[in-house]
């Protein structure tokens, strides 16, 4: 088993589903930067799906098929927001140590 307190969790998966790590302790370096741009675009599509679904739900005459595709696609940016903000987290300082 590998030692990843020290690693980056990527906001991006393995082909195989697994998670992704950078083991860069430079937040300036192309990867760092790279991850970091896609965070921000994960968050904000985030946002744009989160206004969809609202607008979804607003509509009394939206069906099934409507309402279904809403819920996937907010579910997906729930797990890659969630994701951003589990990566985030971890590379807080802690607040017990130093």
């Amino acid at each position: 088993m590998t030692d990843t307190s020290r690693l980056r969790l990527l906001p991006w998966s393995s082909p195989d589903g697994k998670p992704c790590y950078l083991s860069s302790s430079n937040p300036h370096s192309r990867f760092s930067r790279l991850a970091d741009e896609m965070e921000e675009e994960q968050i904000e599509c985030g946002n744009v799906v989160l206004e969809g679904a609202q607008e979804v739900l607003a509509d009394e005459a939206a069906g099934e098929v409507a309402l279904r595709f809403a819920l996937t696609q907010a579910l997906l940016s729930l797990r890659d927001v969630l994701l951003v903000a589990y990566s985030r987290g971890e590379r807080l300082p802690d607040p017990g140590g130093r």
